[in-house]
């Protein structure tokens, strides 16, 4: 894609794990610690120390099993993402964007961020040996409840705020913060543990180096994305707005009939309470959201400010009291959470429609096909299960 280029930007329903998210990275983003994942390697076989069991998803470049560590007992979820090395491929996602995610992954020990326990390596594959997270999405748990107040809102706001602001803190920002990315570790326990997950596109930022890119989901990112400008830990910020609007309303601020009019309807950075759908809603927590969907980055609130804030830490008696008075609009909650699962149903099977129509439509002439077959894309025929490079979680913390 052409640098500043909005053309299909953004655009959703792109085949991939995430149907609805794109990247077009501008800078030359490091892949911080790559080379200790390539140095502290050891052999080692996925199923001699895991028993893979059942699939719980699958994307188009791979799939993610159930798996209990033998030593332990313990289960986690076993992704396998099918990697490539050569230029012709088109089988399986680019190694350095997985090897840039894993590097991410490691860095990180948080509660509220999903984690990363075992890494296993082939010239075709990564297996990435992650926390299983049973609980569902959090808007998923929220829309099955007959009502929640702010104070019960805020409850996984601030859990969502901590994890953002650990990793603002490190210097790494998520870049795509949205509700399929915000999970919970169980949801049939009195207090459900919020993780958030997806590091695809997430990056190190460091000091200095600007970093540019057309990446996320529409009615999610921020002004400077769209526009191409530098990009900070402010703009996972401005996701935290849009993700607290939603959940109070029940609507989108700038969602709109079509891509391009929800990044128009960013661009202009105006929206707006509206009564019908904000009547039940404190002034404090309108005032948390105007001080995130500001345009210029530099004047949103931070994580850490975030947590300070009057509606999610109360400075009286009175603030407490209006707070646990107010509550979200679960009518309206209910409504945009169908239309957005049904939304990702439907860009996924589109997708896939669109990958098969292509294949007809285009066919593989012989030599594509023999460009194919190499050895980044698949093992060799008849093999066994392929002996994988690990490296343990704990040899790199």
């Amino acid at each position: 894609m052409a640098e500043g280029s909005q053309d299909g930007v953004l655009a959703e329903g792109e085949p991939g794990d995430t149907p609805d998210s794109t990247q077009d990275t501008a800078s030359p983003a490091g892949i911080a610690g790559s080379e200790g994942l390539a140095a502290a390697l050891s052999p080692g076989n996925v199923e001699d120390l895991y028993e893979l069991l059942e699939k719980l998803g699958s994307g188009h470049f791979g799939v993610v099993k159930r798996c209990r560590e033998r030593s332990t007992g313990t289960f986690y979820a076993a992704k396998f993402v099918k990697t490539r090395r050569c230029r012709g491929s088109r089988l399986g996602l680019e190694r350095a964007q997985v090897e840039r995610e894993v590097a991410i992954l490691r860095q990180l020990d948080h509660p509220n961020i999903m984690r990363l326990h075992d890494l296993f390596v082939s010239k075709a594959e990564m297996v990435l040996v992650l926390e299983l997270i049973g609980g569902g999405e959090l808007f998923d748990f929220i829309a099955e409840k007959e009502m929640l107040s702010e104070e019960e809102a805020i409850e996984f706001l601030g859990q969502i705020l901590r994890g953002v602001e650990y990793l603002h803190a490190h210097h790494i920002a998520h870049f795509d913060l949205k509700p399929e990315n915000i999970m919970l570790q169980e949801k049939h326990v009195p207090k459900p543990w919020v993780k958030i997950i997806d590091f695809g596109l997430a990056q190190h930022l460091e000091d200095g180096v600007t970093f540019k890119s057309l990446c996320g989901t529409p009615q999610y990112i921020a002004p400077e994305v769209i526009n191409y400008e530098p990009l900070s830990s402010a703009t996972d910020m401005w996701s935290i707005g849009v993700i607290t609007y939603i959940l109070l309303s029940g609507l989108s601020p700038f969602q709109g009939e079509t891509d391009a009019e929800t990044l128009s309807n960013v661009v202009a950075g105006t929206y707006e309470f509206e009564e019908r759908c904000f009547s039940q809603t404190s002034e404090m927590a309108k005032d948390f959201i105007q001080q995130l969907l500001v345009k210029e980055p530099g004047h949103r609130m931070t994580a850490a400010e975030c947590l300070v804030h009057p509606w999610i830490k109360p400075l009286s008696r009175k603030q407490v009291a209006n707070r646990s008075r107010s509550s979200i609009n679960m009518k309206n909650f209910r409504k945009f959470n169908a239309r957005r699962k049904w939304k990702l149903s439907y860009n996924m099977v589109s997708a896939c429609n669109r990958l098969c129509r292509t294949r007809l439509l285009c066919g593989l002439r012989k030599e594509d096909e023999e460009l194919r077959r190499c050895e980044s894309d698949q093992e060799e025929e008849g093999s066994h299960p392929v002996t994988l490079l690990r490296q343990r979680r704990s040899s790199c913390s």
